[in-house]
């Protein structure tokens, strides 16, 4: 319990530095090697069996390595816990998270194409053309969805089974981020990894959306109740519960269709429009992230404490 909580004060106080080492990295590199290898050797349809390959392997390789060396270290007390302290901040994203959006805040002050550049470096979609308020959208959006994959989903694995299941989760998570897109360019290729994805995500996701209700005791009613509406409305089976949850909260409509690698993608809205997104959502989002991080480790102590 002590090493997790650990974990999660390191990446509040350093976040991610710039050329830091960091096993996310490296699954990235690892990602786009084996995506240009098996590109080479599969056509066609065989390329869901090289995206389920992708899977297997990578899962594998990120639950094993880091099992076998906390393993190995284990006699060594001090060293072991160094070790998994570190692992485990590495999978945790929620200070990285809050200065990326945050950049994109403080980019809006000064003119919309720097803040539609720093936006396109946390979203999927295609940010050229957006105006002022479907930028404070996708941040608002990708606060939202990351609190889930970025945060809780890791500290729910490493709660489960330590560093070595979190690691799994951020190796899938990572897959899917690179691999996952639906267009014709990735749709056979990536269907295993945004299909292992959603699995992983499942129980998180829903974990994710009832925390950050709990967060706002006063918004409660309206925020349930649009989780529970809007939950549907998108078009990953877990990304609307902490995007619906953050809408009720807020009072403000998210989702609405996008563009991906120049491809129209439809999506329903998520939300009520109680009133217009506005720039300072970006920083509230920042502050229900940060509070359900903070109820999640809460929950973690006191059910640790009980079974002790």
């Amino acid at each position: 319990m002590i090493d997790l909580i650990l974990a999660v004060f390191i990446d509040f106080t350093l976040g991610d530095p710039e050329n830091f080492p960091h096993p996310v990295k490296l699954m990235g590199k690892i990602i786009s090697l084996e995506e240009k290898i098996l590109r080479r050797i599969f056509r066609d349809n065989m390329l869901y069996f090289a995206g389920f390959l992708i899977v297997f392997i990578n899962i594998t390789l990120s639950f094993s390595i880091p099992f076998y060396i906390l393993k190995i270290l284990s006699p060594y007390r001090a060293i072991y816990h160094i070790v998994n302290i570190y692992l485990l901040y590495t999978t945790v994203a929620a200070r990285c998270l809050s200065d990326e959006a945050k950049k994109v805040y403080r980019a809006l002050e000064e003119s919309l194409d720097l803040a539609r550049t720093r936006l396109s470096y946390i979203v999927g979609r295609d940010t050229q053309n957006l105006s002022r308020e479907e930028i404070v959208r996708a941040t608002v959006e990708t606060v939202s969805e990351n609190t889930s994959d970025g945060i809780i989903a890791p500290l729910f694995y490493a709660s489960i089974f330590g560093a070595p299941l979190a690691l799994c989760y951020k190796m899938i998570n990572t897959m899917d981020s690179m691999l996952g897109y639906k267009n014709e360019k990735y749709r056979k290729i990536g269907f295993f990894p945004a299909k292992t994805d959603d699995v992983a995500n499942f129980i998180p996701a829903r974990l994710t959306g009832i925390l950050m209700i709990l967060t706002h005791p006063f918004q409660i009613k309206r925020s349930l109740r649009i989780m529970l509406r809007d939950r549907r409305n998108h078009k990953s089976p877990n990304c609307g519960y902490p995007e619906a949850a953050t809408a009720g909260i807020l009072g403000v409509q998210l989702g609405g269709s996008n563009y991906y690698f120049g491809e129209l993608v439809e999506k329903p809205t998520i939300g009520d429009k109680l009133r217009p997104l506005e720039a300072e959502d970006i920083n509230r989002t920042i502050k229900i992230m940060y509070l359900t991080e903070i109820l999640y480790l809460a929950f973690y102590i006191v059910v640790w404490w009980c079974l002790k």
